[in-house]
């Protein structure tokens, strides 16, 4: 779409350019006006759904801004109260007008008379959000947001002491890819040492989110959350049995290849037990790989390789690095991980990381510059709701730009062997990562379709479940105390609940766009980005078609993309030199 192509609501304002979010009655005039507005024709519809994007718009930025600053620093009283204040004092009245307006739309004649092509996703979305909607809800979800930043509270204070300094866990974890195991071990074990300090909090925190989404399940008329959030998280395309098919395809196609890639593993480093602290060492030989210097460095590099993908990719970024819109940099209070923040009135967007100069940073970056490179290129979209995409969409422009990204990775590590290396271990992690994910998501299945269980039964089933996605060749002797509470390090359980499973979907994906790319690069990346540009617009099937691959993910499927990975490792391999 080009600028001509813009609706001509969005080349003039419903919302002043200079409103502030300091409470509900700034926007009131706002949601009153697009309530009790007249919808006479095809015309006043299409116009009222312009408006309302643009309130939505202007709403989500202030939002993010609030979740951005709590990000950064956690210590931040001023954030924090300025985030609960949302919270508790904005977001109630914002879900109750929300069903009013969308209750206005699905209920207006004119629908009929719409492009059925161009708005067919918005009205299912507003749709199902009726159906969905009880105001009983709208406290408890309150308490739920509000709960769920306790969780980042706890791992941003989080700790150790290595070499007589005290680091955050993120930066700790980057010596688990240097070459002494002895350190390597004492870093593992200080870590889930430290981790296990807040176990009971992080258990007892668990209890009551489970007790409040389970509340907010039956007050919707189901009979488990796991159903619930399905329906909330608009997946319309596949259903809980054909995750529980998935799971079983991971554990069948991708486990065995991981056991020979961990043989394999356990030959070259020369041990006689393949060791947890031993799965992010280099086997090759050599210092820990370190792509970059500092933050400046890993964007500055960063930048040059995803324009030599294409340079509308680079663009992308650089013009968010001349508007300070990056956080790269690993500091005691930040919060843990990284994420993509769309800014969907500015239409651009914050990235959130801490980078320690490891090669997994790399990887992020290049994640999360797929995301706002995705955002970007929908940025002509009239309605918010096509630049707010569904996560199987999202991850595969993520995962999809991890992959694309390889090919350039010299900017990065000049020495030819070290690039091998590096880019074995990415096409490893891109293996390793689909068990874990099946891991998490199958737990959550259970826990959520188990609603009473204890701790104690919580922690056998998903002792058991871990036990299932991992490799035999991995010893954990000694070490099964920490493995009880593994699931405690992913935020989604938490903050998020079920949206984990779409990152092995979009990992397929992403996969296939690969293996096309590596046979016709130009036709892969323009396909690439005709699906980037095409937003929440079409259903998921018809957005990967538009890449040029399959919405799937069978058994056969996934043998099919994991042997093509496989190949490719062990082509790297034989590059490598002893």
């Amino acid at each position: 779409m080009t600028h001509t192509d813009v609706a001509p609501s969005e080349k003039k304002s419903f919302i002043p350019e200079n409103l502030c979010l300091n409470t509900w009655e700034d926007v009131l005039p706002y949601f009153n006006n697009l309530e009790n507005r007249n919808l006479s024709s095809v015309a006043d519809l299409r116009q009222w759904l312009f408006d309302k994007s643009e309130l939505d718009s202007f709403l989500s930025e202030s939002f993010s801004w609030h979740y951005i600053r709590l990000s950064q620093d956690s210590s931040d009283t001023v954030a924090t109260a300025r985030y609960h204040f949302v919270v508790e004092h904005i977001f109630p009245h914002l879900a109750a007008y929300e069903q009013k307006l969308n209750q206005k739309l699905v209920q207006c004649p004119f629908i009929e008379g719409m492009d059925d092509n161009k708005y067919e996703v918005h009205f299912r979305l507003a749709k199902n959000a009726v159906r969905m909607f009880r105001d009983s809800n709208v406290p408890v979800t309150t308490e739920i947001q509000l709960q769920t930043k306790e969780y980042g509270r706890i791992f941003s204070q989080m700790t150790i002491g290595v070499d007589g300094k005290q680091m955050t866990l993120q930066k700790a974890s980057a010596l688990l890819e240097e070459g002494d195991r002895t350190r390597r071990q004492q870093v593992y074990q200080k870590i889930n040492e430290r981790i296990l300090q807040d176990s009971q909090a992080l258990e007892n925190l668990f209890d009551e989110l489970l007790l409040r989404r389970n509340k907010i399940a039956r007050n919707a008329d189901f009979s488990n959350y796991r159903d619930y959030a399905f329906q909330q998280l608009n997946r319309f395309d596949y259903t809980p049995t054909d995750c529980e098919a998935l799971h079983d395809s991971i554990a069948q196609e991708i486990i065995p290849i991981l056991d020979e890639l961990n043989a394999m593993r356990k030959q070259q480093l020369h041990v006689d037990y393949l060791r947890p602290w031993d799965l992010q060492v280099e086997v090759c030989g050599g210092e820990a790989l370190q792509p970059f210097q500092n933050a400046d460095d890993l964007l500055g590099k960063g930048i040059r390789c995803l324009s030599k993908i294409h340079p509308d990719f680079g663009m992308v970024i650089q013009r968010m690095r001349e508007k300070n819109l990056l956080d790269l940099e690993s500091r005691p209070g930040k919060k843990p991980g990284g994420y993509n923040m769309p800014l969907q009135k500015t239409r651009l967007s914050f990235i959130f990381m801490n980078a320690t100069r490891s090669l997994s940073d790399l990887r992020t970056l290049m994640h999360e510059c797929g995301h706002a490179i995705h955002f970007y290129f929908t940025k002509e979209q009239p309605l918010v709701s096509a630049r707010r995409f569904p996560s199987e969409i999202s991850e595969l422009a993520s995962m999809t730009m991890e992959l694309l990204s390889m090919d350039y990775w010299d900017i990065f590590f000049p020495d030819h062997q070290e690039l091998l290396r590096a880019r074995i271990n990415q096409l490893e992690n891109v293996l390793k990562v689909l068990p874990w994910i099946a891991t998490i998501d199958q737990f959550q299945h259970w826990v959520y379709t188990h609603p009473s269980h204890s701790q104690e039964e919580r922690r056998v089933e998903w002792l058991r479940i871990l036990r299932r996605f991992s490799s035999s060749v991995v010893d954990y002797t000694g070490m099964e105390r920490y493995s009880e509470y593994l699931w405690h390090k992913q935020l989604h359980i938490f903050e998020m609940p079920f949206y984990y499973i779409e990152y092995g979907i979009a990992q397929l994906g992403a996969i296939a766009i690969w293996k096309r790319y590596r046979t016709n690069p130009g036709q892969a990346v323009s396909d690439y980005m005709d699906a980037l540009r095409m937003g929440n617009t079409r259903p998921i099937g018809e957005v990967y078609a538009a890449a040029g691959i399959e919405f799937r993910f069978d058994r056969a499927y996934i043998s099919e993309l994991a042997g093509f990975v496989r190949q490719e490792i062990r082509e790297l391999i034989r590059q490598v030199q002893p």
